[in-house]
């Protein structure tokens, strides 16, 4: 009895994990990673406790969601290409403004086909440094993202940016826009669709 009526350890986790599901109906749908990574976006300066444990705080929320099958990234890998370093090793925090980065392009189902956008999202608060939409996911479009960043935050230069390993992301042309605007870059270590920046609702630089 004395137990039950301690205050949950992890009562304050669990508001966020609630907030973040209120903010769109689509968040109810993250799972223990893409909620384990919206939180340390979001919330970077609370103590977000391992992947397992959030795990652990959602069944007790009762939003945790189990998948039959592993979701299929809409990157696709070139297994041929050079992969850079895995430079943020899940660290996704930043102290500040424009000094580490993620990007990923997410597929829009329209009426007439379907619209790819690509974003950069700085990890400092979310906000995001560049977009560009095509009906294509050809490496062009990221490389105009990276411009259309540069162009609006010059301070992007020695930036870190992280993505998956994408053909898009292991391309020579993206990986000359990235040496020609001195942007470091960083890539996960497996290939697989870990995209952080679903983990996260667009949000206003204050």
């Amino acid at each position: 009895m004395k137990n039950r009526e301690k205050p949950w350890k992890y009562e304050h986790i669990a508001e966020l994990i609630t907030e973040i599901t209120a903010e769109d109906e689509c968040n109810d749908t993250y799972g223990r990673e893409r909620m384990h990574t919206a939180l340390k976006l979001k919330y970077p300066n609370e103590n977000i406790p391992s992947e397992s444990t959030v795990y652990r705080i959602m069944e007790d929320l009762g939003i945790n969601h189990t998948f039959n099958r592993k979701p299929k990234g809409i990157t696709k890998a070139d297994r041929e290409a050079r992969k850079s370093d895995d430079l943020l090793k899940r660290n996704f925090s930043a102290e500040k403004p424009c000094e580490k980065c993620v990007t990923d392009i997410t597929e829009i189902p329209a009426k007439d086909g379907k619209l790819y956008v690509s974003a950069i999202f700085d990890c400092f608060d979310a906000f995001v440094l560049g977009l560009s939409m095509d009906d294509n996911m050809r490496a062009e479009l990221c490389v105009r993202t990276l411009k259309d960043a540069c162009k609006g935050y010059p301070e992007m230069r020695k930036a870190i940016i992280h993505s998956d390993r994408g053909s898009q992301y292991t391309s020579e042309k993206y990986r000359v826009a990235i040496g020609d605007f001195g942007i470091l870059q960083s890539m996960n270590r497996q290939e697989e669709d870990v995209m952080i920046t679903h983990g996260v609702r667009v949000c206003g630089r204050v």
